[in-house]
């Protein structure tokens, strides 16, 4: 229930007719005594002649409401405390209209608290989706793992109002974690630091995958110093939470000491995890990009992508897919009797035409679609965000300008040609990159057995 505080000898009177609907009761015939005990106070019932400590009062107490007892109906000398919010003037009332006008008070309350929460909440929301959003927009726009770091980072200092951040990536071989990404001046003293496995508050989340808020390092035994003697820093507060890709955990995002000088709290660790969910998503796909990039990625005839790409790529829109809930397609083409052209024509001019089905795909996707050749004559091209209905549509409108093209006309030949499609989409009907690419080509084999030149969707 809540707790009422009456100041004065006026308003003392009302402490039983109080208790015995419930509230909590405190009666202060002092005001500095009040004023001690504020954080217990829901509302405050005081009488208007009580003027000891008023100023520090209504300094104190501007957020409770507060109902002033007055024996006089005139409003001159209220006016002092009209001024102030959340404030209601009574002259002398019955039992029944205190109750009535407090219940009503209460209510007011916290409707009003509510709805402050609802801003603060509604504010919050705006930010982590435009944090999102920026996050998506970076991924797509760069290549560059500093930059996107840099970028992911700032927004999270922002968010949680940290004076300094952190992201060490664990070593695989060793389980020590490495100081991957610092900011400013502390980057380059701890650019070759370790920490062992369990070493100080990042290695314990490491090692635990849990994340976790020290409002006050000195208190906690887990808290290494070496970092701080290292970079002349000093670390109050800190939160850690660790970045997992695929059930497994690739290092850990740590923030440290509040710039407003105050502790981190359950609420603040609340906010990071939500964050570095979306950070976790840049690592992972930064981490994928670096290992393609260390790969041939390319197809030496089509100059499209190679069958190794795709199955990275695959793997990391999934995880995409994941986060943002949306839906990922495949399409598999095959070439109908493209052995005749080879068999007609020799292979010279058959590898020209593939060159030429390459190009004509490209030319018919999103810059974001990719179009790999899988081997021979056949081709797979990936979808980001495209439900399986759009993804059909899409390879309709691919069997037809295939169907309607003639290829290598500059030449003479002015071959036709014709392909089979199969479709499939994630999560819709795959559960695993294995399973989308196995079901998009048991489609386009769907087609190839039966009437060739089609669209067959497994949906």
């Amino acid at each position: 229930m809540p707790n009422i505080f009456l100041i004065g000898s006026r308003v003392t009177g009302y402490a039983d007719t109080l208790s015995s609907k419930g509230y909590k009761v405190q009666c202060f015939e002092s005001t500095p005594k009040a004023i001690q005990k504020l954080n217990d106070a829901n509302l405050i019932v005081i009488d208007k002649d009580h003027k000891e400590s008023l100023k520090e009062l209504t300094k104190a107490a501007k957020r409770i409401p507060k109902l002033i007892i007055s024996s006089s109906t005139s409003s001159t000398k209220l006016s002092p405390w009209l001024k102030e919010p959340f404030s209601y003037p009574l002259h002398e009332p019955s039992k029944r209209e205190l109750l009535s006008f407090i219940a009503r008070i209460l209510k007011e309350m916290q409707v009003y608290k509510e709805k402050e929460n609802l801003k603060k909440t509604t504010s919050l929301l705006k930010k982590e989706i435009g944090f999102f959003e920026e996050i998506n927009k970076m991924l797509t726009s760069s290549r560059d793992i500093n930059e996107i770091l840099a970028a992911v980072m700032k927004r999270v200092k922002a968010m949680t109002q940290a004076e300094a951040w952190s992201i060490l990536i664990l070593d695989e071989n060793t389980g020590e974690l490495i100081f991957e990404k610092t900011e400013g001046k502390v980057k380059k003293k701890v650019k070759n630091l370790k920490l062992k496995p369990g070493e100080g508050i990042a290695g314990w989340v490491a090692k635990e995958g849990i994340p976790v808020v020290v409002p006050d390092v000195s208190k906690d035994k887990r808290f290494s110093k070496k970092i701080d003697r290292y970079a002349h820093f000093d670390t109050k507060s800190i939160m850690c939470a660790p970045i997992i890709s695929k059930d497994k955990i690739i290092g850990v995002l740590e923030v440290i000491n509040k710039r407003t000088g105050e502790s981190f709290t359950e609420e603040d660790l609340k906010l990071l995890t939500r964050l570095v969910d979306q950070a976790a998503l840049a690592i992972e796909w930064l981490m994928l990009y670096q290992k393609m990039e260390e790969l041939v990625i390319t197809d030496d005839l089509t100059n499209l992508f190679n069958s190794r790409y795709l199955n990275r790529t695959i793997e990391t829109e999934i995880l995409r897919c994941n986060r943002y809930n949306t839906s990922l397609s495949v399409i598999f083409l095959d070439l109908d009797y493209f052995k005749e052209i080879n068999d007609t024509y020799g292979h010279l001019v058959g590898s020209k035409a593939l060159v030429e089905v390459g190009h004509l795909l490209i030319n018919q996707l999103r810059s974001v679609d990719i179009v790999a050749r899988y081997g021979g004559d056949e081709f797979v091209i990936v979808l980001p965000q495209t439900s399986p209905n759009n993804a059909v549509m899409i390879a309709e409108r691919i069997r037809k300008n295939i169907e309607q093209n003639l290829f290598l006309q500059k030449e003479g030949y002015n071959i036709r040609m014709t392909a089979s499609l199969g479709v499939a989409s994630y999560p819709e009907t795959a559960k695993s990159k294995e399973e989308l690419l196995r079901l998009a080509d048991e489609a386009m084999y769907n087609v190839k057995h039966r009437t060739r030149n089609g669209v067959y969707a497994i949906i």
